[in-house]
């Protein structure tokens, strides 16, 4: 992921999580030093986030996070139709890990705490569809076993009284290299969705990060029509 493309992203999971409480950015000159960018990427990940309305750039006076922007909720997608006993999942590794600089970021973790990774398969219908890498805090789930990687770790999560609040996803169009295609069983090249998610609990921390490319993948949203969102993309710059 590109610096501009993670910086905002972070954001924008901060900003679901409401931590400005006063619905203002740091300035740019600080957003550079908390992620150790160059002012120039935190322009160009601004800019990004107020192409769609999140953030209000005034000149002299800040960067505001615009009130009535609105997410739009996910109906269902390729997985989520699917019954539990039509979903199997075959683990590939199950390690705790180190975590890197923008893992840290991405769970607020301190310098001593680790993150537990794994990679899975998952089985739609008996055909291999998906590949999964994922991340959890060591220090939220101290307990993870094989056998919540292999049913439902959102059961899991829930099962521990933690309350899911949302997720932040992204798409990209990507074809399968030669590593995936052997685990997907089909040929190196094949078109595929990649979904980066993150996890988000109702107190606002990021319990889960994953990668996930699907051969298959489709969804469905229910997309209420935003008249303000449709007003501010015919503003001429």
């Amino acid at each position: 992921m590109k610096k501009k493309e993670f910086v905002a992203q972070d954001l924008l999971t901060k900003i679901y999580q409401n931590l400005y409480k006063d619905y203002k950015l740091p300035t740019e000159r600080e957003l550079a030093l908390k992620y150790n960018v160059s002012r120039h990427t935190v322009r160009e990940a601004l800019k990004k986030l107020n192409n769609i309305g999140i953030i209000e750039i005034i000149q002299g006076s800040g960067i505001f996070i615009n009130r009535k922007f609105h997410q739009s909720p996910l109906i269902y997608n390729s997985i989520t139709e699917k019954k539990y006993n039509q979903i199997k999942s075959k683990i590939i590794y199950f390690v705790p890990k180190k975590p890197g600089k923008e893992e840290k970021q991405i769970f607020d973790l301190k310098e001593d705490e680790l993150l537990w990774e794994f990679q899975r398969v998952r089985i739609v219908d008996y055909k291999i569809t998906q590949i999964e890498i994922s991340k959890l805090p060591v220090h939220l789930f101290r307990d993870l076993e094989k056998k919540n990687i292999e049913s439902s770790i959102q059961k899991y999560v829930r099962d521990k009284n933690l309350e899911i609040s949302h997720y932040i996803t992204t798409y990209e169009a990507v074809s399968i290299n030669r590593e995936q295609a052997e685990l997907l069983k089909c040929k190196k090249g094949t078109p595929a969705m990649k979904i980066l998610n993150r996890g988000i609990l109702e107190n606002g921390m990021v319990y889960e990060y994953s990668e996930i490319i699907d051969i298959d993948y489709s969804c469905t949203y229910f997309i209420p029509f935003n008249k303000q969102n449709h007003s501010f993309r015919q503003l001429v710059p």
